[in-house]
């Protein structure tokens, strides 16, 4: 009778890469969770149950075929669990790296739930990948056949990206403009490296060009090309900008130095430290952390991002006010976790009402502290300040982690018909991420609001679908 190479759970327990221990990795911005060894990622792939209902792939955005390259691994097929990987997610190194697989795949994992500990989905997603990339398994797109259809692509975030590489794969012409000189969106330069170290992104880039997507850097849509002209180079368009209008802070004291923008803090830390770009503003100490207080405002992931980079920095202490309690913050819990081995502290329920200075500068957040009180219309408590427990926290530096809104693109683009909801989010069909313009598509965050990267890619891989379903309708009905 042959062995049976997967339902160890019973057996074997859960266990992750290696974690760098807190003090090691407060000193770069390394990736903190060492790779799988083969035999490692093998033994953790073979606890799998391959239940009959793999809760594990329908709470995936993009439905990955988990159970399957669980079992290709744990039998030693990696090639094949790559292809089965690569199949249905363009970036699944990626994913595996930044995913909350907690609140995903992992957070409802049949084995999880009836108490073995779940399947270490993510890290075993990553370790396949990354040696496909080492065995050069990872081949740039070849098309069966080049069409003549071309896409524009505004934006070269994951949801831009993914939607290239699908349309690549079946030989349409695309061209993606960004603003920014490196393509990845947040993936470049939101995501710290000690989460997603900048090669990995990079290498994603280059494959792209190599398939054949043509890149156009530094380009503003209404600055140096109007939507019109790319409207008109193009048999489509995809809007794909994200948003990157951050939330702010409307309170006494609001405008003093030393109060910046978590975007703009983190893209001039990993332009320092992932690409040894030179930014003005870190040298001169704007978003520069060293030697100072730091105050994160928020509870989201950006916050942490923003509190574990300060930390890196070598800021004197840092801390994070977030307004209701650790159970409600919208955050990873696993990213709190390790922000605390690193030394932040969190001051929960408590929220910021203003801001003292000296000379105009920020020293410090007048905080009022939170109780939480009975819930509000999306279910979660909300809070409520407790009278008369205010107080005033040090700080020489302010960072404001509040969340991202859309850009006024109809205004900045000159498109007062581009169809926008009243949170400025464009509006499209939920599959196809079409709009009321003919050959104009929107995916992602500038359609659902700041969302999650696996969301991005799902959305870009769903939109190229449509447009390819949409240029063959047109040459079957050209050819009748």
């Amino acid at each position: 009778m042959a062995k049976q190479p997967m339902l160890k759970f019973v057996k074997i327990d859960r266990d992750m890469p290696v974690k760098r221990d807190a003090d090691t990795r407060r000193e770069d911005f390394d990736e903190i969770y060492a790779e799988f060894a083969a035999a490692k990622a093998e033994e953790q792939a073979s606890r799998c149950s391959q239940c009959g209902v793999p809760y594990c792939q329908s709470h995936c955005p993009l439905h990955n075929n988990i159970p399957d390259w669980l079992r290709l691994t744990a039998t030693g097929r990696l090639e094949e669990a790559y292809a089965t990987s690569q199949a249905t997610n363009t970036f699944p190194e990626i994913c595996g790296r930044i995913c909350p697989q907690d609140r995903l795949c992992e957070g409802n994992c049949v084995i999880e739930q009836s108490g073995h500990g779940t399947v270490t989905i993510g890290a075993v997603e990553k370790y396949i990948t990354d040696t496909a990339w080492d065995k050069g398994w990872v081949k740039p797109n070849a098309p069966l056949a080049e069409r003549a259809e071309s896409v524009g692509i505004i934006g070269a975030g994951p949801g831009g990206l993914a939607a290239a590489d699908m349309l690549r794969k079946a030989g349409v012409q695309v061209t993606v403009y960004d603003r920014y000189d490196r393509a990845g969106g947040l993936l470049t330069y939101g995501i710290p490296g000690f989460k997603l170290e900048k090669e990995i992104v990079m290498r994603r880039n280059e494959l792209l060009a190599e398939g054949g997507v043509t890149f156009v850097m530094n380009c503003n849509i209404g600055e140096d090309i109007s939507f019109e002209e790319i409207r008109a180079k193009h048999d489509a368009i995809i809007i794909a900008t994200g948003v990157y209008k951050s939330r702010d802070l409307n309170m006494p004291g609001s405008g003093a130095t030393g109060i910046v923008k978590a975007i703009d803090f983190l893209t001039a830390s990993n332009r320092v430290a992932n690409f040894g770009d030179t930014v003005p503003e870190y040298e001169d100490g704007t978003f520069n952390a060293k030697g100072k207080k730091v105050v994160v405002i928020g509870g989201g992931d950006t916050a942490m991002d923003c509190v574990r980079t300060s930390v890196r920095q070598g800021a004197e202490s840092v801390k994070c006010l977030y307004r209701r309690d650790r159970a409600n913050m919208p955050g990873s819990q696993r990213e709190t976790q390790n922000a605390e081995e690193e030394g932040v502290i969190f001051e929960w329920l408590s929220a910021p009402k203003g801001f003292t200075d000296e000379a105009g500068k920020v020293s410090g957040v007048m905080v009022q502290k939170m109780r939480l009180g009975q819930p509000d219309a999306s279910g979660r408590q909300a809070p409520e300040v407790i009278e008369g427990a205010d107080y005033v926290e040090e700080a020489d530096l302010v960072i404001k982690a509040l969340g991202f809104e859309p850009e006024e693109l109809p205004t900045l683009w000159d498109q007062p018909n581009l169809p926008v909801t009243r949170w400025g989010t464009i509006k499209a069909e939920f599959r196809t991420g079409a709009t009321n313009l003919d050959g104009v598509y929107a995916v992602g965050d500038i359609v659902r609001g700041a969302s999650l990267v696996v969301w991005a890619i799902k959305d870009g891989r769903d939109c190229a679908e449509a447009i390819i379903e949409r240029f063959n309708t047109k040459a079957a009905v050209a050819a009748e």
